[in-house]
């Protein structure tokens, strides 16, 4: 197992999608580039879901990471909202899947395990974390980059073995 390994982490959405380059050296933990990917909402679902794959392609195509974490997502109420996101979420994995590296897709317990040594850990505690692990002046925004940022490190960390909190 290499001891220099990027992992691409993504954390899917329809309206917004966070990115997150996490480069790991030894114990050490860097970001190596962030962002969101904004879909506009007066799109149909197929324009959107056309918009978000050709933004990757964009923004990430040229990014060769040694693996890519997608969060494995859970919804309990909005099934209209988890339809359009599960839908988002193929569009990441068929962008992931072209990439030629492993895909592995953490459960949000897995990822704040990974993050903060606790699987129940709040959004607030994940993103200080986040923040603390990567060296970062102050928190990305919008929330949806600090969770592609922690489902990096989760990635990692199951890449790896262990965890970083």
């Amino acid at each position: 197992m290499p001891r220099d390994l990027l992992c691409l982490g993504i954390d899917p959405g329809i309206g917004t999608l966070g990115y997150g380059l996490v480069r790991q050296r030894g114990g050490d933990l860097s970001a190596e580039g962030y962002g969101a990917i904004h879909t506009p909402p007066g799109l149909s679902l197929p324009e959107r879901l056309s918009c978000l794959f050709g933004s990757l392609e964009g923004e990430l195509g040229g990014v060769r990471p040694d693996l890519v974490a997608v969060e494995r997502l859970y919804f309990g109420r909005n099934t209209t909202t988890a339809e359009m996101v599960w839908q988002a979420r193929g569009v990441v994995l068929l962008f992931a899947s072209r990439l030629g590296v492993p895909v592995l897709e953490p459960k949000p317990s897995e990822v704040k395990m990974a993050v903060c040594g606790y699987g129940g850990a709040d959004k607030r505690q994940v993103q200080l974390m986040v923040t603390g692990l990567l060296g970062l002046k102050r928190c990305p925004s919008p929330d949806d980059v600090a969770d592609a940022l922690a489902v990096a490190i989760a990635g990692l960390s199951m890449c790896i073995g262990g965890y970083w909190g």
